[in-house]
């Protein structure tokens, strides 16, 4: 079909596309390569086929905004199809009388394929297209009072349009010279949608639609050309960067768990993450992997109730400073801007609530959250620079191993209800059952209430189980999501020795915190043990018969703890238990979907930062709006975040564990 002269000038514009393309593909893994830690890719073969799989599936994407996502799988598959479309369309180019695949069933259904999703592609670009410039839903801007680098948001517009125009162009023209040529060979029936606009050219003459078939290839395979120099500056780099980020990012033992910071390292001089340079290696890439499709900020229960945080403005803010420095940033130059106040705005910095739901919805794997409490570790350790109210909190865990900065017996929860049995390890030494109480159960009113209840259901199943007692001491779950690492590293040291010391066959405790802390991360620091929360623990009592609580009409619905859930992936212990006593109505926003009480993070030793609404408010009127009469929890932060809340609005709803409500049905 081409000229000799066309083939050559083609050939060299490839050659010159593909290497500008991949200079600016170099410099972008010389910028991720500049991180810390490493990216992951043992096991190879496991890792591969994971990020396959999220490619070629496209689930991450579906699992939210079904109708968008599938347009936007119809397009995502289209471009995958069109990497064997375009080698075809070129060897076309190149080869005379040459038809890619043939003309048998292989070459039939690949027509077939190609036609349908040409006008997939084209449909899916053009509902997006209309969404973003025309519609304009608020979904996809980002608020005034969210901090974005200068020129971010015409830039996030200008970058979708010339995307979407591109997508559009290069599908449209390869599909409309489709049709010119079946207007020549008389129509295809494998091909349907180009057979059908054909039937417009049957007026044209031969060399006219000869040569509307040379316009078209060039057309379509020409954009092709400029396009690719852009595209790893554009968010449709996200192609090939989700499904590395996938496939190359840590393996944690849950969504939220930090990494140790090694203390006592002889070159370690910044302990946190200050600057772009401070990031992991996986954070780098998060940037690079961002579609800015902002469904992050659209669970985040901070910008949701009007705070300065956007999770999805934090990413876009490190893809522009990338793509602004990349050459110098690649080259190893130190960052000027510091990535508190610069990328983050304090208050924005300081509204997170470790909750993971951006972490949990992010169609590409990214992690805002770990770069948001890595920065706070910065502000801690070396700037000292954190909210004044976690002063206390720290004080608390240091001096007397516990937030509240209780001096007391840790036992006196127990000893205050009468025939309670409860023994310490010292006067049960051999115990099947380690119950860590967790700070909450030995000095918060509520927290007690949960603790005594937890202990009439394991007195009332016979379960040899035996607690601390003043031995307990907080694992630093607070100390270490706000920063505090230093602090937290020496509780997790001493937890640790004491539990080795006890060695406990299994741990059951009521606070999702500390199940997380125990179970995920004192692996750390040697300590490797069997922990479940106490609605696991107690379903298994229902189902070996050893719990035989009434089952009345009551309505109950449940508040899902992030740590307990999103964290810990535990969403049916709990509701079997409810379902078992009373009748569980669901909240719109439930299991992974949950919405935060507000207390994780740190939070419920601070005020919170400044928005439209409290985030106990949020959650409890979501709550109050199924007439619920008791919304049940399984966390003594959620417990005390709900009842606060239920208080505040004069709500006549009781708020309880599930603990309290299963003792109190035996």
């Amino acid at each position: 079909m081409l000229t000799s002269l066309e083939k050559m000038i083609f050939a060299v514009a490839l050659v010159l596309s593909l290497y500008f393309a991949a200079q600016k593909f170099m410099l972008m893994f010389r910028a991720i390569s500049r991180g810390q830690d490493k990216l992951y890719f043992n096991p190879l073969l496991k890792r591969v086929l994971s990020a396959v799989s999220v490619l070629f599936t496209q689930k991450t994407v579906l699992k939210k905004r079904p109708l968008l996502s599938f347009f936007h799988a119809l397009i995502a598959w289209a471009f995958i199809f069109y990497f064997l479309v375009n080698l075809g369309d070129i060897l076309t180019g190149y080869i005379n009388e040459f038809h890619f695949l043939g003309t048998g069933p292989l070459g039939n259904y690949y027509r077939l394929f190609t036609d349908i999703f040409s006008v997939a592609a084209l449909l899916g670009m053009l509902v997006f297209l209309i969404r973003r410039f025309i519609i304009k839903p608020k979904e996809l801007n980002i608020r005034d009072n969210v901090l974005l680098l200068e020129g971010s948001a015409a830039k996030i517009k200008q970058d979708s349009l010339i995307v979407g125009l591109f997508i559009l162009a290069h599908i449209g023209f390869r599909f409309l010279g489709e049709s010119f040529v079946l207007a020549a060979s008389g129509g295809d029936a494998w091909q349907p949608f180009a057979s059908g606009v054909a039937q417009l050219w049957n007026g044209m003459s031969p060399d006219a639609v000869t040569l509307a078939i040379h316009v078209c290839w060039w057309l379509a395979l020409g954009l092709i050309l400029a396009f690719l120099p852009y595209f790893p500056s554009s968010k449709h780099a996200h192609l090939f960067m989700g499904p590395l980020n996938f496939m190359t990012r840590p393996e944690r033992p849950a969504p939220g768990a930090m990494e140790r910071l090694d203390f006592e390292a002889e070159d370690a001089e910044q302990f946190g993450v200050a600057r772009m340079e401070h990031l992991d290696k996986t954070q780098i890439l998060d940037a690079f992997a961002c579609i800015m499709c902002n469904r992050c900020q659209d669970v985040c229960p901070a910008y949701q109730t009007g705070k300065e945080l956007s999770p999805s403005a934090l990413e876009i803010n490190k893809r522009v400073f990338l793509n602004n420095h990349l050459k110098a940033f690649a080259a190893g130059e130190e960052t000027d801007s510091v990535m508190g106040g610069h990328f983050l705005s304090d208050s924005a910095l300081w509204a997170c609530t470790s909750c993971a739901a951006c972490v949990e919805v992010c169609p590409v794997g990214n992690e805002p959250m770990m770069d948001i409490l890595n920065m706070r570790r910065d502000k801690v350790l070396m700037e000292s620079d954190f909210p004044k109210e976690l002063q206390g909190a720290y004080n608390g865990m240091e001096r007397n191993q516990n937030p509240w900065n209780m001096n007391e017996d840790r036992m006196k929860w127990a000893r205050e209800e009468p025939g309670l049995d409860v023994k310490t390890v010292d006067e049960n030494p051999d115990f099947d059952v380690l119950y860590w109480v967790g700070c909450a159960g030995a000095f918060e009113t509520k927290g007690q209430r949960i603790a005594r209840s937890f202990s009439k259901i394991l007195n009332t199943a016979g379960v040899n189980f035996a607690v601390l007692g003043n031995k307990e001491s907080c694992t630093g779950d607070s100390a270490r999501r706000s920063g505090n690492e230093y602090l937290f590293s020496m509780m997790a040291e001493q937890n640790v020795e004491l539990l080795n010391s006890v060695k406990p066959k299994k741990i059951v405790t009521t606070c999702p915190h500390c199940l997380h802390t125990i179970k995920n991360e004192y692996k750390q620091f040697g300590g490797n043990f069997e922990v479940v929360h106490h609605t696991r623990f107690i379903e298994e009592l229902m189902d070996q018969g050893k719990l035989n609580p009434k089952k009345d009409e009551q309505k109950v619905t449940f508040h899902d703890p992030c740590y307990l859930g999103r964290h810990n992936g535990e969403y049916t212990a709990p509701r079997n238990n409810l379902s078992k006593v009373g009748q569980l109505i669901e909240m719109p926003r439930n299991a992974e979907n949950s919405f935060c009480c507000g207390a994780g993070g740190g939070q419920m030793w601070k005020e919170e930062e400044k928005g439209t609404e409290a985030i106990r408010r949020e959650r409890f009127k979501e709550a109050r709006q199924t007439e619920a009469e008791i919304i049940a929890t399984a966390c003594p932060f959620c417990m005390t975040m709900m009842t606060d809340a239920g208080n505040e609005l004069e709500a006549t709803q009781q708020v309880m564990d599930v603990a309290e409500i299963i003792a109190a049905k035996l």
